[in-house]
């Protein structure tokens, strides 16, 4: 399952918050996934990948209840949340177009991360982190991330996104530790 943080509504479509659905959108499109529907929690769409099933996710609601989207899914028979979930998310503590997949770890300050981890219960879950540009100084956080990227910035996020949905590709076939040593920078 690949789970892409974001805002739901069109006004937040542009911001750096939603960067983790456009990765799965990108990786919907790029791999023949159809159309996203709408589920309680989430838009979902799911699909097989060289004979492996995925589930694509976006949550809708908003960042900080993202975890609502995820928190049964310890109860799917088979699912492994430590290698069978990853989620996709904005980072505003990397420079824009830094790439991070880590294979566990904190919340570093975000709160969508945070909401997963507290739903779960764990923080051993793969995680593709897309930096988005530092926060200012004295500029809020949340105010950073929930306004639209400069044109500059968001080509270069834009550039990434084919790189990106191949790497969520290689996360689903090879491992979180493939994806690290091939797309981390």
């Amino acid at each position: 399952m690949v789970a892409g943080l974001g805002n739901p509504g069109p006004e937040y479509d542009a911001t750096r918050h939603n960067v983790g659905w456009w990765v799965v959108d990108r990786f919907a499109y790029d791999n023949d996934f159809g159309p996203f529907e709408r589920r309680r929690t989430a838009m979902e769409a799911s699909a097989e990948l060289r004979g492996r099933p995925i589930t694509l996710l976006k949550p809708r609601n908003y960042m900080n209840r993202s975890g609502s989207a995820v928190a049964n899914l310890w109860r799917t028979d088979g699912f492994k949340v430590d290698r069978d979930l990853l989620v996709v998310t904005d980072d505003a503590t990397l420079p824009v177009g830094k790439v991070r997949f880590r294979r566990s770890g904190g919340a570093g300050g975000h709160n969508g991360l945070r909401s997963v981890s507290a739903a779960l219960g764990t923080q051993a879950y793969a995680r593709l982190r897309i930096g988005v540009g530092v926060t200012p100084m004295g500029v809020d956080m949340a105010d950073w991330v929930l306004s639209p990227m400069p044109e500059e910035d968001e080509d270069v996020v834009a550039e990434l996104l084919p790189e990106l949905s191949e790497a969520v590709g290689v996360w689903a076939e090879e491992g979180v530790d493939t994806a690290m040593n091939r797309f981390n920078r």
